[in-house]
């Protein structure tokens, strides 16, 4: 008799859609100031502007045959890299850092970073 699943226990992500990221090891180890696109929280994964890009060639429509690869057969994608691969930009100092909650006057959580303790 199989054993039932137990549920994984997850720390939530500290990365939002919309947030500047560098990016930390990897093929594109060291790009900067790129917008994060979208969140995948299941998986923690996230898919950044310009980063991990692969290249698709569209197929070509109705038996149309060319000779070559024309621009616009080929679509640029971004894929989702591993969440741990990135880290923030502090808004302060312009480097990666960690990410702190704290519990602010209201008693609401707010995101800050680790450094210079500003507000994300």
């Amino acid at each position: 008799m199989p054993r039932p699943k137990k549920p994984i226990n997850r720390k939530p992500l500290r990365i939002k859609t919309g947030d500047d990221v560098i990016v930390i090891s990897g093929e594109d180890k060291g790009k900067t100031a790129r917008k994060v696109l979208s969140v995948l929280p299941k998986q923690r994964k996230v898919i950044i502007e310009n980063v991990n890009v692969m290249k698709n060639r569209k197929k070509q429509s109705g038996g149309q045959r060319s000779s070559g690869i024309n621009q616009e057969d080929v679509i640029e994608k971004a894929f989702p890299i591993d969440a741990s691969k990135v880290m923030l930009i502090d808004p302060k100092s312009k480097k990666a850092t960690r990410v702190r909650m704290t519990t602010g006057k209201d008693g609401k959580l707010s995101r800050t970073a680790a450094k210079s303790g500003e507000a994300i």
